[in-house]
């Protein structure tokens, strides 16, 4: 019999058998076989991961949240887009300066528009939630579900690319909100004021000025802003929170971990996207000609050039304390993602 032949032989107590027989025809299986003598294939079972949830569901959960959020988050949203056309392209000095910082900025528009001015906007912000948000956490939970945030730079690419497609489409929704939040009265008015009697007959009057094209004016600031936004965003959360958690300053299960890697995460987004925002802001609100074609910039290289020739390279952090706090105020979802941007 040969070694395998062997092992497959049944075993029976033959009282002519002894241990050490069966010790040398076990070394001898072991020598001859190529598989190992006994050897038994036990099923290890994979970590079961978390099901995803359907996308429709993920979809509307997602700008839910959102819009959730924007509801608390719009007066400061209101100050930002003041600020950052405060002394549009004039130097520093040479200008008026109406708002000196987030409260101060708050009780002067509360003063003069009252409460409502507060919320200025805010069905326009909340359809560009709704929407931008909507597709891109619906997004990169699909990347996540595939596995192609697992990759070297995936969670990046997903993110940014998450965050290019839902600008995009939102991208009509911004600019009427941009619009309605920098128009106010006379005495405190900054930038150019478009005079809209409301969310529809903004969308009207643009549409019969310049077409369907017009309403995706200021679209090639957005896709920018929001693909380093959400890329910084994702990206620097994750590590902030495993960094927080290596680091046990609070129980593993704590919320004090989620809350600490926000912030860390918030600053970060703040220092990246800031320009962005400054520049998508200036693009939006810009008037435009009898060719369609903006009257201050004509694009998005142009407008950065402009703004750091006259108003320098601060000029580009315009709103940052706002968009700073703005961050620190939103919440995060079960995946560790921001909800807003």
């Amino acid at each position: 019999m040969t070694g395998t032949q062997l092992m497959n032989y049944p075993t029976t107590n033959s009282p002519f058998s002894s241990p050490s027989s069966n010790s040398i025809l076990l070394q001898s299986a072991a020598m001859t076989s190529p598989v190992p003598p006994f050897s038994r294939t036990t099923s290890v079972p994979s970590p079961q991961l978390p099901p995803a949830l359907w996308p429709p569901l993920d979809f509307a959960l997602g700008a839910l949240s959102c819009c959730g959020a924007c509801v608390f988050t719009n007066p400061l949203e209101v100050v930002k887009t003041r600020l950052q056309l405060q002394g549009e392209l004039r130097a520093r000095g040479s200008y008026r300066q109406h708002y000196r910082g987030v409260l101060q900025a708050l009780w002067v528009v509360g003063r003069t528009d009252g409460l409502r001015g507060l919320q200025k906007g805010l069905s326009a912000g909340l359809m560009y939630q709704g929407l931008m948000n909507g597709v891109r956490l619906g997004f990169y939970s699909y990347c996540d579900t595939v596995g192609f945030t697992a990759a070297p730079g995936g969670s990046l690419m997903s993110g940014a690319v998450a965050g290019a497609l839902g600008a995009f489409i939102a991208s009509p929704a911004y600019l009427v909100k941009t619009h309605l939040q920098a128009q106010t009265v006379e005495a405190i008015a900054v930038g150019h004021q478009h005079n809209h009697q409301g969310v529809s007959s903004a969308f009207a009057n643009i549409y019969r000025r310049e077409g369907v094209v017009g309403l995706w004016r200021g679209v090639n600031g957005a896709v920018p802003r929001v693909m380093v936004g959400s890329a910084a965003q994702l990206a620097t959360f994750s590590s902030a929170k495993e960094w927080v958690a290596r680091l046990q300053w609070y129980s593993p299960n704590s919320w004090l971990v989620a809350l600490t890697a926000a912030c860390i995460s918030g600053v970060a987004v703040t220092i990246t996207m800031t320009p962005f925002d400054v520049i998508s802001t200036r693009l939006y609100n810009q008037p435009v000609d009898e060719r369609h074609r903006g009257r201050l910039y004509l694009g998005f290289s142009d407008c950065l050039v402009k703004v750091c020739r006259t108003e320098g390279f601060l000029g580009l952090y315009k709103g940052r304390s706002e968009r700073e706090l703005k961050r620190r105020g939103y919440s995060t979802n079960l995946g560790g993602q921001w909800k807003l941007i």
